[in-house]
């Protein structure tokens, strides 16, 4: 357990110096955008409950799938592939941003920690 709460600190301090990087904002931004629009269509298409399309396009972003949805309808399975190849480039490119933001992280701290012990 506090292994997992290590983790998620790691990845909440990542997450606050990656938002101080243009580009990550607009990521994120569009990020938002993606599951907003892909949470209306899924619902209004598909006839998906929010919190069901909500998951399905965030499952969908993360590569990770949904092994029991495919959309019904053709209008849905063209969205769905144009949301799969546009959002996925975006999620990958959030992710290395925030990765990028945690080893900077990383490194700032041990300069700290080397410098106190030198001292």
């Amino acid at each position: 357990m506090i292994s997992f709460l290590l983790t998620v600190k790691r990845l909440l301090s990542g997450i606050f110096h990656a938002f101080k990087l243009k580009n990550f904002q607009v990521l994120f931004f569009l990020i938002v955008l993606m599951l907003i629009s892909g949470t209306l269509f899924y619902s209004k298409e598909e006839g998906l409950s929010i919190m069901d399309a909500l998951y399905f396009c965030v499952v969908t972003l993360s590569t990770v799938g949904h092994p029991s949805f495919e959309p019904q309808t053709s209008l849905g399975k063209i969205f769905t592939m144009i949301y799969i190849i546009v959002g996925t480039g975006l999620f990958l490119g959030m992710m290395g941003h925030i990765a990028y933001a945690i080893i900077k992280s990383n490194q700032k701290e041990e300069e700290v920690f080397l410098q106190k012990k030198n001292k």
